[in-house]
């Protein structure tokens, strides 16, 4: 990879992380004013639990997607780290292979619900669904990357970057 492609892509995951503390901020601060609301005005509102689920929806999948590394992913890997390099990556092409091909074939289902809930709208903020589900599209294409670059190197005998049994 190049060294301005690198960059460009380090610069794309640090917007990918300020939109995660954009999104936890948010989560924070929806739910401090649901407290202050609820306890000590005594006037309990709806649109900061919809606001905190949201961010915490939303959290989940974009960080799952843009801003985890695969070494950052949590894993079992009692066997995988036991077993010698060659049978590791057997293992990483393998698990790889199946993620990839789970994620592909569901996604034009995933797109057609996601584009079919334009028709629905949140409860308090009235934002339309198909807006707030297209992460999980987002989502599912980043599997399919990080996947299939998984099953690449496997396949190609490259090493994960944090070595063997990771």
């Amino acid at each position: 990879m190049t060294s301005l492609a690198r960059r460009v892509l380090a610069w794309g995951r640090r917007r990918a992380e300020d939109v995660l503390a954009a999104l936890l901020a948010a989560m924070f601060i929806a739910f401090v004013v649901q407290i202050f609301m609820r306890y000590a005005m005594n006037a309990p509102v709806g649109w900061t639990t919809e606001v905190s689920t949201l961010a915490w929806f939303w959290g989940i999948l974009w960080g799952a997607a843009l801003v985890l590394t695969e070494e950052e992913e949590i894993r079992f890997d009692l066997i995988h780290g036991a077993v010698p390099a060659g049978v590791r990556r057997l293992f990483d092409a393998i698990t790889g292979a199946v993620v990839v091909a789970v994620f592909a074939w569901s996604l034009p289902a995933v797109y057609d619900y996601v584009t079919f809930m334009k028709v629905e709208r949140s409860t308090y903020l009235a934002i339309r669904m198909d807006l707030l589900f297209s992460v999980y599209l987002v989502f599912a294409v980043a599997m399919i990357i990080r996947h299939g670059w998984i099953v690449w190197r496997a396949v190609t005998g490259r090493a994960r970057a944090t070595g063997a049994g990771a």
